[in-house]
């Protein structure tokens, strides 16, 4: 091991306080601590701490705490302490909260950042000082299997939601956005070479990334694709022409892990800073390098002081007071959960049955049917890396019986569908429960394109390879994940909810799933539908509280949900090769002519909303658009008003997603709102100056509740100002 005893341990200590004191720059004291180091210990800082003999219980430490890269105690340098937390910190019994693709649905970015608080004071707590907890790829497909742990298909809504999870997260830890770039298919992750042309990788599927670098965020995970022919960790194009030369990021880059590194030299030559977690393909390549002269020594230099210069910055800024380990899964924690949970419940349908819609339930029912497998599920998201283990849950089951003591409750799993009916006649209302779990979508952790042997001798072996591959299907608590097989609800689940529907009219049916789910083989047969997503570990209260009407479902779609998979991108689970253009989504749908069962943007309440655009004032990147909100109905709610840019030209608009901003109003209320504007989606690119210019056309604004099929009140957008 590269680390020595000595005099010295302390110094980090003495230039953070030297920092703080602006006596000292964080590039200052990483150049003294860098001509301190060995090159041995240069080396050290330029992967993970953990040994390759530990690579299968990596999963078992990643929960036990934080995993380490780069410390040398000898001069106090504490190393990357990594802890993963898109849903909540991976590390103990932490909060579990609602799935990043539940939390993109309450449109909420304020929201998002007191989450990210959360995270990073649970992370702090438990050791850690590095989390990866921004996922900000694109959803190209909903098959994607951990389309649960990004924000949605939209850039702008993508871009200012991760902004403010790194805004959360930094006060206490560093903030790493992740994975960098065009990771969107998980079976070939490991192999698949995405080709994509100027436009679309630079309008379509970086700009989020590089809002969350302006924002600050501190590191960037590369991913394990190869984009136009070059895996990722060797990318120099991506790594530093685009992500250090053009966008100015100064922090430092990490690889996905354990097969995210191909090359020792190569890819400290194209810009990746760091191989995680492991002593692996660095280990053994970089100290031959520096021996023979392939590895030039301000090489090393430069990596290394990206990460002290970087963590210096964050232990000098960061908040001094340590968060107690009470924080973790504390009741304002578990508040927060909830209260995102709800905000994040997408009503689909709400349709009247006899007098009045089905939900919320009307308080005068006496039984209540609760049917479907997953209404005793806690359900909380996949198993693979992002899995948080919450020291309590609450499933859909669990939520209804405690917040209805009064009324008759009965449950069905719904594997006898005659007796499911039967039980929903009976009842004055059913409530079905279907959808996805960790079986059906999420990280494939076993993975036939992973190639083992790179971990050394003995998983050389075949004969090995193949037992652990038997192992970790059959014997691992992950589950299978990986891609979605289909995009609609299980066969099973599509009968059960036509026999219960036919046996009571009134039946809501709550859908569980990390993206969009295609429901026209049945969703005439329902008045009431409500997209519950993965909601976390208070999630069983939260939908309780939506169903009663304790609170509002408060979601709106960050994905479009179509008629028919046809209408999507072509996705291949196993492609060895793709090509992204700049056409998927709610876009894709526009520009061909097929409208969306219910389109990007989309989300009832229990009251309804006026909207008025009063006025625009752009730039030539940003703007504000005032707009007027009024709350027409009878009950407190919450909407979001979203602008949209189009092109009237077009003889099919295709309208751009350019701003948003959510609001409650109590019932008759009314207040005018500035909403910021990215007007990012209509710019483009010259590939060969670098230089951003409106696209041309006949630019119109409006203000709409979802994106937009008539553009009857579209307003000019206005020049740029000077």
């Amino acid at each position: 091991m590269a680390q020595h005893q000595g005099a010295t341990a302390g110094t980090v200590d003495a230039c953070v306080r030297r920092i703080r004191a602006g006596q000292q720059t964080a590039a200052e004291a990483a150049d003294q601590l860098i001509a301190e180091l060995t090159e041995d210990e240069l080396l050290w800082l330029l992967d993970g701490d953990t040994p390759i003999q530990a690579a299968l219980k990596l999963m078992s430490r990643m929960k036990a705490g934080p995993v380490v890269g780069g410390a040398v105690a000898r001069l106090g340098i504490p190393g990357i302490r990594f802890s993963d937390g898109p849903r909540g910190v991976i590390m103990g019994r932490s909060t579990a909260f609602p799935v990043t693709m539940a939390r993109a649905a309450t449109w909420d970015p304020a929201l998002e950042r007191e989450v990210g608080t959360a995270i990073g004071l649970e992370t702090r707590a438990q050791g850690a000082n590095y989390s990866a907890a921004v996922c900000v790829n694109l959803l190209r497909h909903p098959a994607w299997g951990r389309a649960q742990e990004c924000y949605g298909e939209d850039p702008v809504l993508t871009g200012r939601m991760g902004v403010a999870l790194t805004r959360g997260l930094r006060p206490h830890v560093m903030a790493c956005v992740k994975h960098f770039a065009l990771n969107s298919v998980e079976n070939s992750r490991f192999k698949v070479d995405v080709t994509v042309d100027e436009h679309a990788l630079h309008e379509v599927y970086l700009p989020h990334f590089r809002a969350v670098v302006a924002a600050g965020v501190d590191s960037v995970m590369s991913s394990y694709n190869s984009v136009n022919g070059r895996f990722l960790d060797v990318n120099k194009v991506l790594l530093t022409d685009v992500l250090r030369d053009e966008w100015g990021f100064e922090g430092f880059v990490t690889s996905d892990w354990v097969f995210g590194v191909h090359d020792a030299v190569g890819s400290l030559e194209a810009g990746l800073d760091v191989e995680m977690p492991l002593r692996l393909v660095r280990a053994r390549g970089l100290p031959a390098a520096r021996e023979d002269g392939r590895l030039p020594h301000p090489l090393v230099v430069r990596s290394a002081h990206r990460v002290l210069r970087t963590t210096l910055a964050h232990l000098a800024t960061r908040e001094q007071a340590e968060p107690s380990l009470e924080v973790v899964a504390s009741p304002a924690h578990r508040a927060l959960a909830r209260r995102a949970a709800t905000r994040a419940m997408v009503l689909l349908k709400n349709d009247p049955v006899g007098a009045a819609a089905i939900l919320p339930l009307d308080a005068s029912i006496g039984r209540l049917a609760v049917i479907g497998r997953l209404a005793t599920e806690a359900n909380i998201g996949d198993h693979g890396s992002s899995m948080v283990d919450p020291p309590s849950t609450s499933s859909p089951l669990d939520g209804l019986r405690a917040a209805l003591p009064g009324i008759e409750i009965s449950h069905l799993d719904g594997s006898h569908i005659a007796a499911a009916a039967e039980a929903a006649a009976r009842a004055d209302a059913a409530i079905l429960v279907v959808g996805m779990d960790h079986r059906d979508e999420g990280e494939r952790i076993q993975n036939d394109d992973a190639d083992l042997s790179v971990l050394g001798f003995p998983f050389t072996l075949r004969p090995l390879r193949r037992v652990i591959g038997w192992l970790v299907r059959t014997r691992s608590q992950f589950g299978r994940g990986g891609d979605r097989a289909t995009l609609t609800l299980h066969a099973s689940d599509e009968r059960l909810i036509t026999a219960v529907a036919a046996a009571n009219p009134r039946t809501a049916v709550v859908l569980i799933g990390g993206s969009a789910l295609i429901v026209e083989a049945w969703r005439e047969r329902v008045p009431a539908i409500l997209h519950a997503w993965y909601p976390g570990m208070e999630g069983g209260r939260a939908l309780a509280d939506v169903l009663t009407g304790a609170a509002e479902p408060g979601g709106r779609l960050p994905v479009a949900i179509p008629t028919d998979p046809a209408h999507l991108p072509f996705f291949d689970a196993e492609a060895r090769t793709i090509t992204y253009d700049a056409w998927w989504g709610q876009r894709k749908l526009d520009r061909d002519g097929h409208p969306a069962a219910f389109p990007f943007g989309f989300g009832l309440g229990y009251t309804t909303f006026e909207h008025t655009l009063v006025d625009q004032r752009v730039g030539e990147t940003d703007g504000t658009a005032t707009v007027r909100v009024r709350n027409t109905g009878a009950r407190v709610g919450s909407t979001v008003a979203q602008l949209y840019a189009v092109d009237t030209a077009l003889e099919r608009p295709v309208p751009q997603l350019v701003g948003f901003q959510r609001v409650d109003l109590d019932p008759g209320g009314e207040v005018t709102l500035d909403v910021a504007l990215d007007l990012t989606p209509i710019r483009q690119r010259d590939p060969r100056t670098r230089l951003w210019t409106r696209r041309p056309g006949s630019w119109g604004i409006l203000v709409a509740t979802h994106s937009p099929s008539v553009f009857d009140d579209v307003a000019p957008l206005a020049a740029p100002s000077a």
